[in-house]
């Protein structure tokens, strides 16, 4: 354990650190907002759609089963991520004579995402209906969504 003045130098080369990225920070911010021009315009209030006039409104509903096969999708590629070093030195591991209790815990893993994907395979979140019975969220009355000012298709600003 440090102790001393070898210990109070590092915590105040940290603080000094953190202090000079403070003072950078709060340098950069102010001179950008003394340098930059402050003139607001209707067109940049806009939408930004790859430099394209944007077409409809900003504001729509997703379906929510978008957000559900992203979450399957990313628990089984963490299960990808956590299994594939695993796999690379079991080899090493079964000559070792830890291969049986590696081999448990890697097929407990397995066995726990598996119980999970037939869970939302049983509720029915894996299966995409266009419109009718699985539809979960009303469409948006887009007249009265609220959301920034678009452009009409000519350039102009709509409503």
């Amino acid at each position: 354990m440090l102790t001393g003045p070898k210990m109070h130098f590092d915590f105040g080369s940290v603080l000094v650190f953190v202090a000079l990225a403070a003072a950078f920070l709060a340098a950069t911010l102010a001179l950008g907002g003394l340098l930059r021009p402050a003139t607001p315009d209707a067109k940049k209030g806009l939408v930004y759609e790859c430099g394209e006039t944007p077409i409809g409104r900003g504001w729509f509903n997703f379906n929510p089963r978008f957000y559900l096969i992203a979450l399957v999708f990313l628990i089984f590629d963490v299960e990808v991520a956590f299994t594939y070093p695993v796999a690379t030195v079991f080899r090493r591991w079964v000559s070792q004579g830890r291969g049986a209790r590696a081999g448990l815990e890697i097929a407990s893993f397995v066995a726990v995402l598996v119980v999970g994907l037939v869970y939302v395979m049983a509720r029915g979140d894996l299966t995409w209906a266009v419109g009718g019975a699985h539809q979960d969220v009303e469409p948006a009355d887009t007249a009265t969504a609220p959301g920034p000012a678009i452009a009409d298709g000519r350039g102009r600003l709509a409503g």
